[in-house]
């Protein structure tokens, strides 16, 4: 059954582009144009997104969400982060100039 009247889009394709991704109704928007003409089918897609089309956030791991979060934070500089840091001009000569 189509979804979006304006760029023929079914629930099918709303379901796809949330399989891939897309949660919201402006992401499907990005994704296959759907609610960007008049607006109307907005509220046919919030409806198949409240209906499983896309995982739900309290279905996914917390703690894993956490502790790539605190990775990231607490990885130590190495050589190379120190060697970049090193070749950026320092404020006083770009003052100078």
């Amino acid at each position: 059954m189509y979804v979006c009247s304006c760029f023929g889009i079914t629930e099918q394709q709303v379901r796809q582009h949330a399989e891939t991704g897309a949660c919201t109704p402006r992401q499907i928007a990005g994704a296959c144009k759907a609610g960007t003409d008049c607006g109307s089918c907005v509220r046919k897609i919030q409806a198949l997104l409240g209906r499983g089309a896309c995982p739900r956030r309290e279905a996914l791991d917390p703690v894993v969400l956490t502790t790539a979060t605190a990775t990231t934070a607490t990885v130590a500089p190495t050589a190379a982060t120190a060697v970049a840091a090193a070749s950026v001009p320092a404020p006083a000569a770009a003052e100078a100039a």
